[in-house]
């Protein structure tokens, strides 16, 4: 699961935790599945930063990148897709994803989500309690949610 580097055959890319001021999470619903809740992600484009492209990923997917920067995975996160799945998609070229996570807290109102500013990815949206993630996720993924729930916890405040 953690990495100081990104291995190979994983594409490489940014997550965001975004938290209002209740300390709840936005999670939105990918379109095209029922229950398939995540929070924001995406790839790094060429020679974006991790963190530059935790804001570009914030813009395209909610509308918005108005945030604070609270903290950063100290490692690269990775997950690996289903076997099953893994032809469907970007053509199987990697087993998984590593991502850098950052945990931000968003300085804007509800008023400036906006799922169609860019291509929509989610067709629904709302903030829940970072407890509630792990049940929310897609299975694969769920493993991921709950290493970040621990790493984030203190600025969670959850301990």
């Amino acid at each position: 699961m953690r990495s100081r580097k990104p291995p190979a055959g994983y594409r490489r890319g940014v997550g965001v935790m975004l938290i209002d001021r209740r300390r709840h999470v936005f999670i939105g619903r990918r379109i095209g599945t029922a229950d398939g809740w995540q929070m924001p992600q995406g790839g790094i484009d060429g020679t974006e930063t991790p963190r530059v492209a935790a804001l570009r990923e914030l813009k395209e997917e909610i509308g918005t990148d108005k945030a604070e920067l609270l903290a950063e995975s100290g490692h690269w996160l990775s997950y690996d897709f289903p076997t099953e799945l893994r032809p469907s998609i970007w053509g199987g070229r990697y087993k998984g994803q590593t991502q850098k996570w950052f945990l931000m807290r968003f300085a804007g109102t509800d008023d400036d989500i906006d799922l169609d500013m860019h291509v929509a990815e989610f067709d629904a949206w709302k903030w829940v309690p970072p407890r509630d993630l792990p049940a929310l996720a897609i299975d694969f993924k769920q493993s991921l949610y709950r290493t970040l729930i621990e790493e984030f916890a203190t600025a969670l405040k959850l301990r």
